[in-house]
């Protein structure tokens, strides 16, 4: 580990935030010297962010934590356009309000991770549309574009691996990262802002936006990328096999949402504990050594740190309470995901899927077969079998012995 002077870099070393630094040195002794104004970017694509985003969001919580100024940068401008980054395909076009109600659902999650206001240190959160959509084309390409290669653009991963693919990438999409890289030199006139960070696949759109402000204002810009971030089992953060693990409350039940982070695997406990939480750091020592059962009591507590964090004390209490009625006393706590049957009825296995529980009817299917599925405590072994409307009873649906929910007919 190496030996940082400032808090800020100590603090993301320590918890394991650092992958590549552009001039690691320079960007230390800055942060021991001033507050750094330093920024992300998330596109709003989705009325919520998933947890795939949350190190990026915590990297900002750091950032404040350490007295330096976090920047965040919704991508009213760039959603227009879409990140071809690890993606296979082009992102369906949304309207200019749909990406406005988006940020004003996404901002939620900051409010409660960050500090807003006016202050040196306290969080603004911008968006690029301000900029972006003012600038004209032919300015653009004359004012811009002279900086970029296309030799370059093509060697860019983002590019490359859908080329390499044979996916078509669109005229409009291979423009993003000349859009990004103006975002910095933009929020570097504006704000001061020295530092970009963000995941390790934004590398190149990070060292695109400072050689484009070191050329056009002279500018000494850094960049920071955290390590791609995948579970101990190789799947990708923040995806089940029921689909993405919302931060939002509407796009995921707060249940749900605790349930996934005391599902961690045992691995993955300390990692987790490090990048998500606020616990001190020899607190998660003790934590990730504990063995057996035992680590289950660690679990506990990361579900409950992460929730209080994105969805609040009082959630993370109310989820728990309803894991402790369900696994320990059999009940069924009001805070399970619920669904309610319709007046046709519906088949147990399309139940599982709209719950959330499997991904397909196919899949539920197989978790029937294996006998994987109660109702009520009693095991179901026919895919066809039919919850009728009924006189408004509650039954507890099970997947296994990790998924809970309610089904009202």
């Amino acid at each position: 580990m190496t030996a940082y002077e400032s808090d800020l870099l100590r603090l993301l070393d320590e918890r394991g935030y650092i992958h590549q630094m552009t001039d690691a040195g320079s960007l230390d002794q800055l942060a021991v010297k001033r507050v750094v104004p330093g920024y992300i970017g998330f596109d709003a694509t989705a009325p919520s962010l998933h947890v795939g985003s949350l190190v990026q969001i915590m990297m900002l919580r750091r950032l404040q934590q350490t007295g330096h100024k976090p920047i965040v940068v919704m991508g009213g401008g760039t959603t227009k356009v879409g990140d071809p980054s690890g993606k296979d395909e082009s992102r369906q076009l949304l309207t200019g309000e749909a990406i406005q109600d988006n940020i004003a659902s996404i901002r939620t999650v900051f409010e409660r991770l960050l500090t807003f206001g006016d202050g040196p240190t306290d969080a603004i959160m911008v968006d690029n549309d301000e900029w972006l959509s003012k600038l004209g084309y032919v300015e653009l390409l004359r004012d811009v574009g002279p900086h970029f290669t296309i030799n370059r653009m093509l060697t860019f991963d983002s590019v490359r691996l859908r080329l390499d693919r044979e996916q078509p990438l669109t005229f409009l999409e291979f423009n993003y990262m000349i859009l990004q890289a103006y975002d910095f030199l933009e929020l570097a006139r504006r704000y001061d802002c020295r530092l970009q960070m963000g995941g390790s696949d934004q590398w190149g759109n990070i060292v695109n936006g400072m050689e484009l402000s070191r050329r056009k204002e002279g500018f000494d810009l850094f960049g920071l990328t955290t390590p791609l971030l995948t579970t101990a089992d190789g799947a990708k953060m923040g995806k089940t096999a029921a689909g993405a693990v919302w931060l939002n409350e509407d796009q995921l039940p707060a249940y749900d949402f605790w349930q996934y982070w005391r599902n961690s695997d045992d691995r993955d406990v300390g990692r987790f504990l490090k990048l998500f939480t606020d616990l001190p750091l020899d607190e998660i020592a003790q934590l990730e050594s504990l063995q057996g059962a035992e680590i289950n009591d660690a679990k506990v507590i990361l579900a409950n740190e992460v929730t209080k964090l994105v969805r609040g004390e009082e959630t993370a209490r109310a989820a728990e309470a309803t894991a402790r009625e369900t696994f320990a006393g059999g009940g069924a706590g009001e805070d399970l995901p619920t669904f309610a049957v319709g007046a046709e009825g519906m088949r147990i296995g399309a139940v599982l899927t709209e719950i959330g529980f499997t991904a397909s009817n196919g899949e539920a299917k197989r978790k029937i077969a294996e006998g994987a599925v109660k109702l009520d405590g009693e095991a179901v072994s026919d895919p066809g079998f039919l919850l009728m409307p009924g006189d408004g009873k509650t039954l507890k649906l099970s997947l296994g012995k990790k998924k809970h929910g309610l089904v009202t007919r």
